[in-house]
C-alpha cells in the first residue's frame, strides 16, 4: 500500500512480493457524509422489515458469501499473503454466524416485558423495546479482511441498523467484495463500504451514529475521545498481549500443538494470538524441545489454491520491522531463538520464531507483536505464572493447558482477560454466545455475546402503558393539598416501609426527635 493523505487512489500490493493487485478510492469527507445520508434514508425501511425479514436477506448473503467463497479467498491472499487454509476458512465462518443470527435474533430483539416492582406499577404494561442505532459505522484492521468487517456487521444488520465499513486501507479490496455480494443478491441499499486512509476513518467516526473499532490500543484511545466529545456509543476491540500458562501436569504434545498454532496461525496476527508462555519449571525443558521441533518444521511461502504453506507473509513492512526489532532487541539482551529469528528472503515474510532466556524486562514479552514468534519463559510454580501474565496493562485473551480441569478452571478464573480457553486456543471465538472483549487496555464493551451480540447495536426504549380504564387524574398530580398528600404519603409509606411501626408512623425522625 503507497498513498498520501492527498492522493485520490490507494494502490494495494501483495506483501509476500509487493507486486501491486488493485487501486481503490481515497474517500473523502463530504463523499462519506452523502453515503452516510443515503443509509440513513434507507435505514427505517430496513427496520421495519423486522427481524424474520432481514433474516431473509442475510440468508441469501450467506449462499453468496459460500457460492464465492474461492474467489473471496483468492482475493484474500492477493492482499494479505495468508496461507490458502486460512484465507479459505473466512467465509464459511461468516456463514455460520450468519445461521447464528437468523436463529436467534427474533428472539434476541423481541419486546421484553417488565414486571411491577409494586403496587404503584401493577396496573401498567411495561416494556423494553429494542431499537437500532440508524448508521453504524465500523473501522477495521488488516489481519482479516472479511470476518473483521462482518463479525461486526451481521449483527447490526440484524439489529435493523444500516452499516457503514470502512476497513484497513492495506486489505480494502476484500470488503469490496462485501458491499458487490449485497448489491448482487438485490439487498436494500443500507450496507456500504468507504475506503480511504486516516481522514477517511475519521469522517466516518463523524458522520454515523455508533462506532465500533477494531485496532490499535493508540488509534482507539483517540476514536473514544471523539466520541465522547459528540456524546456517541462506541465499542472498542483493542491490543493483546495474550498469556499462555503451561502447568507442570498438562499434556505437553497437545500443548505444544495449541501454543504453535495459537502463536503463529495468519503468522501470529490475530488478536487473541498466544504472544508469551509460561512453563512450569518440571516440564520446560522438555516442552521448548518439542516446541522447536514443531514451530522449525512448518512451511512458510507464498500460497496459491494447494494448501502447500503454512505460515504466510506480515501485512506490512511496517509489521515486519516491529517484529524483527522486538527479536532483535531480545537477543541483544540475553535471549536465544532456538529456531527462526530472522526476516524471510523476500516480501514481508518473517521465519516462525521460538525464543527463549526471555524475561519481562524486554518488548517481546511486553509489548504486542502481532507477529510469528513465540517466547517462551520458564516459571516456578503456578502462582509465578498467574502473576506473569497478569503483569500486562493488556487483557484480551489467556489459554491455560492443564490435565486436571478443575485446577485449569481456577487458574483462569485469577487471570485478568476478557476470555480464557483451557487446553484449547482460539476456540471462544467460535462460540457465538460468548462475550469477545478485553479488559483493562485491550477493549471498551464487547462483541459477540449472544443476545448482547446484537443488542448493542440498538438503544434501549422503555414503554409503558395502561392495563386498566385511567382515571381522570391520578393522587399524585395537581393540585397537591394537605388531605390528598397525606393520603398518598401514608399509601407510600405502606408501599415502601418493610415494619409495622414505619407502616404506621410511629418512629421519629432522628434529626427532629
Amino acid at each position: 500500500m503507497s498513498a498520501t493523505t492527498t492522493d485520490p487512489q490507494i494502490e494495494i500490493v501483495n506483501p509476500a512480493d509487493g507486486r501491486a493487485v488493485g487501486t481503490v478510492p481515497n474517500v473523502g469527507r463530504a463523499e462519506v457524509e452523502r453515503i452516510v445520508g443515503d443509509v440513513r434514508a434507507a435505514q427505517p425501511a430496513w427496520e421495519a422489515l423486522g427481524a424474520k425479514g432481514r433474516s431473509t436477506w442475510l440468508a441469501k448473503f450467506r449462499d453468496w458469501l459460500l457460492d464465492h467463497a474461492d474467489e473471496i479467498a483468492d482475493v484474500l491472499q492477493s492482499e494479505t499473503g495468508k496461507p490458502r487454509a486460512e484465507a479459505r476458512i473466512e467465509a464459511p465462518m461468516m456463514a455460520d454466524l450468519i445461521n447464528y443470527y437468523n436463529s436467534n435474533g427474533a428472539k434476541f430483539l423481541a419486546d421484553e416485558s417488565v414486571g411491577a416492582h409494586g403496587l404503584l406499577t401493577m396496573q401498567k404494561k411495561m416494556l423494553k423495546v429494542f431499537r437500532p442505532y440508524p448508521v453504524v459505522g465500523i473501522i477495521t484492521p488488516w489481519n482479516f479482511p472479511l470476518v473483521m468487517p462482518l463479525i461486526d456487521g451481521i449483527p447490526a444488520l440484524m439489529a435493523g441498523a444500516g452499516v457503514l465499513i470502512k476497513p484497513s486501507e492495506v486489505t480494502p479490496l476484500t470488503a469490496q467484495l462485501i458491499e458487490r455480494g449485497w448489491t448482487d443478491i438485490g439487498a436494500p441499499p443500507i450496507l456500504r463500504i468507504v475506503t480511504g486512509l486516516g481522514a477517511t476513518g475519521e469522517a466516518v467516526v463523524d458522520a454515523v451514529d455508533y462506532v465500533q473499532f477494531t485496532g490499535s490500543t493508540p488509534t482507539g484511545r483517540k476514536i473514544a475521545q471523539a466520541c465522547a466529545g459528540q456524546l456517541k456509543p462506541y465499542s472498542l476491540e483493542l491490543g493483546g498481549k495474550d498469556p499462555a500458562i503451561v502447568l507442570a501436569d498438562a499434556d505437553v504434545d497437545r500443548a505444544v500443538n495449541g501454543v504453535t498454532w495459537g502463536g503463529l496461525m495468519n503468522s501470529g496476527q490475530v488478536c487473541i494470538s498466544v504472544e508469551r508462555v509460561y512453563v512450569e519449571a518440571p516440564i520446560y525443558d522438555e516442552f521448548v524441545a518439542k516446541l522447536a521441533r514443531k514451530v522449525g518444521s512448518l512451511r512458510q511461502g507464498a500460497d496459491d489454491r494447494s494448501f502447500a504453506h503454512d505460515v504466510g507473509a506480515l501485512a506490512t513492512t511496517d509489521q515486519q520491522t516491529i517484529v524483527d526489532g522486538q527479536v532483535t532487541s531480545a537477543i541483544a539482551a540475553g535471549a536465544r531463538a532456538v529456531t527462526g529469528g530472522k526476516p524471510g528472503s523476500t516480501g514481508t515474510f518473517y521465519e516462525p520464531t521460538v525464543l527463549v532466556d526471555v524475561d519481562h524486562s524486554m518488548a517481546c514479552m511486553r509489548e504486542e507483536t502481532f507477529g510469528p514468534t513465540i517466547p517462551v519463559m520458564k516459571v516456578a510454580d503456578e502462582a509465578e505464572a498467574i502473576r506473569l501474565a497478569n503483569d500486562s496493562p493488556f487483557g484480551l485473551s489467556a489459554t491455560v493447558w492443564t490435565s486436571d480441569i478443575k485446577r485449569g478452571m481456577a487458574v483462569a478464573r485469577q487471570i485478568e482477560a476478557g476470555a480464557v480457553n483451557i487446553n484449547d486456543a482460539f476456540i471462544n471465538l467460535f462460540e457465538f454466545g460468548l462475550p469477545h472483549g478485553g479488559w483493562k487496555d485491550s477493549g471498551v464493551g464487547a462483541r459477540l455475546g449472544g443476545e448482547q451480540g446484537v443488542r448493542k447495536y440498538c438503544r434501549v426504549q422503555s414503554i409503558t402503558a395502561p392495563r386498566i380504564p385511567t382515571l381522570h387524574a391520578e393522587p399524585l398530580w395537581y393540585p397537591y393539598s394537605p388531605t390528598k398528600m397525606k393520603a398518598v404519603g401514608g399509601l407510600l409509606r405502606m408501599l415502601v416501609a418493610r415494619d409495622l411501626g414505619r407502616i404506621l408512623g410511629r418512629t421519629k425522625d432522628k434529626d427532629h426527635a
